[in-house]
């Protein structure tokens, strides 16, 4: 789990509600049903509009996934891994990769292709097109993610005209002049908040994990590639340090 998501789409909201209570208010007072509907029905029939049905709620339930439940694998650490399977593939042959443990599926699948005795070029192919695949999932739901943070401010006006036209339209009620006028003020407060806590922080994760796993899953097409037309695990590691910073490289290669 990515505890920083967490920490930060929850903290958010309770600094939100801390400022509501240090301010003197009761946070129950800003909870009121029309300026939600508005916001977030709203905005999610807008981007109905713009993607399917089921792109929407698929992006939906991947972008939380993706999002929150995500390991972070540390690009040394992987180089390390890749260099031991190469080893094994060096002295035992393709048979004793069936019995590696890996974590990591995509890097499975590829390694069970070489031990099933797949060709460089089928291996390259086949997981090319299933990164490019993935890719292209993850990267509509950060769209779907970044439509949602633009529209909830735009639909929060919205709200706001609505609240402001009912506020206006009983000036005579003194009584309805109030609550027109919080349904004005919490509908653009609504929209500001599920922008800028949820949507759009959401949709900036999705983009760095399609970016971080695409990088990953570059790193291991080539690797797989290499063991597979048998190259020396010394030379791999050489290989794949490229896809390093320049202080990091000089730390692994410093340690192997």
């Amino acid at each position: 789990m990515d505890i920083a998501t967490v920490i930060g789409i929850i903290g958010g909201f309770v600094v939100l509600v801390l400022a509501i209570v240090l301010e003197g208010s009761n946070p129950l007072s800003f909870m009121q049903l029309l300026p939600a509907v508005v916001v977030v029905g709203g905005a999610s029939m807008a981007i109905l509009v713009r993607y399917t049905m089921g792109s929407f709620v698929s992006a939906i339930g991947l972008g939380l996934k993706s999002s929150i439940f995500y390991k972070h694998v540390p690009t040394t650490r992987l180089i390390d891994q890749i260099a031991e399977i190469a080893e094994t593939m060096r002295r035992q042959g393709p048979i004793a990769l069936e019995q590696v443990e890996i974590e990591d599926k995509f890097f499975q699948r590829g390694v069970r292709m070489i031990a099933d005795g797949f060709s460089a070029e089928a291996l390259r192919a086949s997981l090319e097109r299933e990164r490019d695949l993935d890719h292209e999932r993850v990267e509509e739901s950060h769209k779907i993610f970044k439509a949602l943070g633009d529209t909830a401010p735009g639909m929060g006006m919205v709200g706001t005209l609505i609240g402001l036209v009912s506020m206006f339209g009983h000036m005579d009620d003194p009584k309805k002049i109030g609550p027109g006028m919080a349904i004005a003020l919490l509908a653009t407060f609504y929209g500001a908040a599920i922008s800028n806590v949820f949507a759009l922080p959401i949709s900036d994760k999705l983009a760095n994990r399609a970016a971080e796993e695409g990088t990953h899953r570059t790193l291991i097409i080539e690797a797989l590639v290499m063991i597979r037309e048998g190259r020396n695990p010394a030379t791999i590691r050489d290989e794949l340090a490229s896809y390093l910073p320049l202080h990091s490289r000089e730390k692994m290669l410093e340690a192997a």
